[in-house]
């Protein structure tokens, strides 16, 4: 039985084409390549002349079985997209996922990555990320994707198109606030950018200066608001000065719990001419 071999290619700079990822391309008995014109192009570069068969999202789910006979029957396939790793908001998850379940080995090779390139210069924090590639097009399916994602107590990391950036930037500002952000395009390339500001200056900078190659957006994470306690807080106070709390003590864990002034309920208490118990 052959194996699968998912090979990263450099999103931009062919110099971060690993030492690894073209011996695997030069041994494989077959190429998947997202783009065989785009492929092609990188594959003459390193002078990798070895088969290729086209396996994008519009056709993986019909060659997916002779590809995985061909693996059975002992070859060697290499799968690669356009840039970047595949499989990841490109394709590759489909075949991945069906030659593990038919027992054949899916060996990963590590390269380049426009999602992790940008997380590690976004100056955001790098643990927990979460990663959500391209948010839908339909702005009502893209708005209740964001409201789904709010609260991820995570730096979240998105993929983005150049014609429709400016609106996803302000459908993210509407939805989450205007939060610390990092804009990365042009990952590894010779116009390589990062603007790092909130989602408000991101897009501002953006309506100055038209926006040009794919963009990856880091944005810091949400944090859940707890709903405030309801009811008066002075009974809470006597409660917690019933169980045998101090009178200080009361006063400070409810204050916090509340949000309110310690000096604000304290003068309430001694209006009330509440003691210590």
């Amino acid at each position: 039985m052959g194996k699968l071999y998912v090979v990263p290619t450099p999103v931009g700079n062919l110099e971060d084409m690993t030492f690894r990822a073209i011996r695997i391309l030069k041994e494989a008995d077959l190429v998947l390549a997202e783009d065989t014109r785009t492929s092609g192009i990188l594959l003459k570069h390193f002078e990798i002349k070895n088969a290729m068969q086209s396996h994008h999202k519009f056709n993986e789910h019909k060659t997916v079985e002779s590809v995985v006979n061909r693996i059975k029957g002992g070859e060697t396939v290499a799968l690669i997209s356009d840039a970047g790793t595949p499989g990841i908001s490109d394709p590759g998850e489909h075949i991945a996922q069906t030659c593990i379940a038919e027992g054949i080995p899916v060996v990963p090779v590590p390269g380049a990555n426009a999602a992790l390139t940008a997380l590690v210069a976004s100056g955001l924090s790098s643990t927990p990320f979460f990663f959500g590639g391209f948010l839908p097009k339909s702005r009502k399916n893209r708005r209740e994707k964001l409201a789904e994602w709010k609260d991820i107590p995570a730096t979240i990391i998105l993929y983005e198109a150049p014609h429709r950036i400016i609106e996803v930037l302000s459908d993210i500002e509407d939805a989450w606030g205007d939060r610390t952000m990092t804009m990365a395009r042009e990952l590894t390339k010779l116009h390589e950018e990062f603007f790092r500001g909130t989602v408000s200056t991101c897009r501002a900078h953006l309506l100055e200066q038209a926006p040009r190659g794919e963009f990856v957006l880091v944005i810091a994470g949400g944090t859940k608001v707890e709903e405030a306690p309801t009811g008066d807080p002075l009974d809470a106070v006597r409660r917690l000065m019933a169980d045998g709390v101090g009178k200080k003590e009361a006063l400070q864990q409810i204050a916090k719990v509340y949000k309110l002034p310690k000096r604000e309920l304290y003068n309430r208490l001694v209006k009330e001419g509440v003691e210590d118990e």
